[in-house]
């Protein structure tokens, strides 16, 4: 007998139908899984088997072989189980109530017949809803994110007791609620206000958050550096609705995905420890998962201690933080993840930390404080657009009984400048100004005539290259729009040349 099932399968961030074809013929009894199936997808086999006999059925001793169609796509994950069981069932004559028409199956079966959940759920509902199928059942835990797409009925599903109760029609499981997306209120975090101090810092981090530009802490240790970063959450916008589609996209292939949970507008803060490996955060292994840099999209990715990372770690930041997008290359496969990031960086000085202190001696030889910046080369720094120097902290600011603004009111402003930002972009795939395209730059960033005097000035007495006329652009119009400015004027400028915390405009 012959029968068929339908599933999905993904690959980096696409879905794929996948048919599960069952044929039981005479001879001697095997049962065989072809299509590419990867070793988990092969040991489907033994899970099947003894899921089927410990929930009443027995098991054809017959030659069974299942395909996944198409043949010529890897199939990878223990995703198939419980439509390969369904398969067999069916051609074993064993299910004689049939599958819902336009109906699919997802998860992994445990060998008592219970159903676990899976990875990769979200970009494989999608696939299936494109694909014509209406009712999609999944395993229980991943209901909320399946529940997502719209036109589909989700169904979580337990154990296989339960669906085949379901598929009887004796006890009907529940229909997932569809999950909408809501820009919910931001959960108790670490607040601007519990820093003395450190107000060019926290102009900087202002900024960097309103425009989404990469940011560069400089500072001897104990200054503030790692608590600044770790409040920055506090102060970014929420994501948009298709800003959280593409991050829950690469958290559930990740399996990184909270039980229960789905979409969040709370945008992501990933803090590798240093001795993270290249591979760790481009991504990688032989069916390319996503690292830290894709794990960080639409959010932050805080590379404390920057010296300490490996020169080749931090070589794979180049491509990515300027695209957007990281490639991985194997010999089977190529996978694209999506690392549109804020960067944020803390460094010492130097080794010992205190170079430029004001009171602390540098132990450090020149040679040793060459060797350490030397760790970070030009062209990472150059697309780093704000270098910022976190001075030590005065105990007239440290003692103080008051500290700076709270993180609603700093929070406040950026969400106005990002409003901002996505009406002015709208249509153009753009929705921030540290992504602004050269053409886009010249059409959004028009300078007032002093402005444009300034910033004459300042090419012809500090030679700036072409990328830092570019970056100065992007972060003027994020202080244009802080303050409610069409048009980037000399003072937006100035907030940029006054200030020693803004290094990179004249520095590099």
């Amino acid at each position: 007998m012959y029968a068929q099932v339908t599933s999905c399968g993904s690959f980096a961030l696409e879905g794929f139908r996948v048919t599960v074809e069952a044929d039981i013929s005479g001879g001697l009894p095997a049962f065989e899984i072809v299509g590419l199936p990867d070793s988990a997808v092969k040991e489907a086999k033994d899970r099947v088997r003894s899921a089927l006999k410990n929930n009443g059925f027995s098991w054809p001793v017959s030659r069974i072989t299942v395909n996944l169609a198409p043949a010529d796509i890897k199939k990878t994950g223990p995703v198939y189980d419980l439509p390969v069981l369904l398969a067999v069932l069916l051609a074993s004559e064993q299910l004689p109530s049939g599958l819902p028409v336009e109906s699919g199956f997802l998860g992994e079966l445990a060998l008592d017949g219970t159903v676990r959940s899976v990875t990769g759920v979200l970009p494989m509902a999608i696939a299936a809803a494109e694909h014509g199928v209406r009712v999609l059942f999944v395993p229980q835990d991943n209901a909320p994110e399946a529940a997502v797409v719209d036109g589909l009925t989700v169904i979580g599903v337990p154990s296989l007791s339960a669906l085949l109760g379901h598929l009887s029609g004796t006890c009907l499981l529940p229909v997932q609620p569809r999950i909408l997306f809501d820009a919910v209120e931001l959960p108790a975090m670490p607040d601007f206000a519990e820093v003395h101090g450190q107000e060019e810092a926290r102009r900087a981090l202002e900024i960097a958050a309103a425009g989404f530009h990469n940011c560069l802490l400089v500072g001897p240790p104990g200054t503030g550096k790692s608590m600044l970063a770790k409040r920055l959450p506090s102060i970014l916008p929420p994501m948009t609705e298709s800003e959280a589609i593409e991050t829950a996209k690469v958290y559930s292939v990740a399996g990184l995905l909270e039980k229960g949970t789905a979409l969040s507008a709370i945008r992501p803060f990933r803090s590798p420890h240093h001795s993270v490996s290249p591979m760790g955060l481009s991504g990688g292994g032989s069916n390319p998962r996503p690292g830290e840099v894709s794990l960080s999209h639409n959010g932050v990715l805080f590379l404390d201690e920057l010296p300490e990372f490996s020169r080749d770690a931090l070589e794979i930041l180049r491509q990515p933080m300027e695209d957007g997008t990281v490639t991985i290359s194997r010999v089977a496969a190529t996978a694209t993840y999506p690392c549109r990031m804020m960067v944020i960086a803390a460094m010492n000085p130097c080794p010992c930390g205190f170079y430029g202190h004001p009171t602390k001696p540098c132990s450090c030889t020149p040679s040793a404080i060459d060797r350490y910046l030397q760790k970070i080369s030009g062209p990472l720094l150059d697309r780093v657009d704000l270098h910022v120097e976190v001075p030590p902290v005065e105990y007239s600011a440290l003692s103080s009984s008051s500290g700076g603004e709270s993180s609603a009111e700093i929070r406040a402003r950026v969400v106005a400048a990002r409003e901002l930002q996505l009406a002015r972009y709208r249509g153009t795939g753009i929705t921030c100004n540290a992504h602004l395209t050269p053409k886009l730059l010249r059409r959004f960033c028009k300078l007032t005539p002093a402005a444009d005097q300034m910033m004459g000035n300042a090419f012809a007495r500090l030679g700036l290259s072409a990328r830092a006329y570019d970056r100065i652009l992007k972060v003027s119009r994020t202080i244009a729009d802080l303050a409610g400015c069409e048009t980037i004027e000399a003072v937006h400028l100035s907030d940029l040349y006054d200030k020693a915390c803004f290094y990179f405009l004249f520095a590099h």
